[in-house]
């Protein structure tokens, strides 16, 4: 159930766990994977890009729900997908697969209590 959380902002965080469920299949194929597939890397990219955009979205349509929330670490994916969208150039995929592999997931899992609660 979310019935304390804003409808507006359900619908976002259900399109945030389909980006991280993404996420957890570009994980799933491992590491090395990452390394040795561009097309994995971009992808990676793109996934955080989508993810700080439904954050840039949420602080549009919902903008108290974000502050309210500091827990679930929205504003870190936001920042994430500027960084990612306005310095692709310096782009470290270390740091990129770091945030993927340990960041994203406690992300969603704290939306997913969050929703279930």
């Amino acid at each position: 159930m979310t019935g304390h959380v804003d409808p507006r902002a359900t619908r976002l965080l259900d399109d945030l766990l389909l980006q991280t469920d993404a996420v957890a299949r570009l994980v799933d194929r491992g590491k090395s994977a990452y390394d040795q597939d561009e097309f994995l890397r971009y992808a990676g990219e793109d996934l955080l890009v989508r993810l700080g955009e439904v954050v840039a979205q949420l602080d549009r349509k919902v903008p108290e729900f974000v502050e309210a929330h500091p827990n679930l670490e929205l504003r870190n994916l936001k920042d994430t997908r500027n960084f990612v969208a306005h310095g692709y150039d310096v782009v470290d995929f270390e740091i990129i697969w770091e945030v993927l592999a340990d960041n994203v997931p406690v992300v969603a899992t704290r939306v997913r209590v969050l929703l279930e609660s």
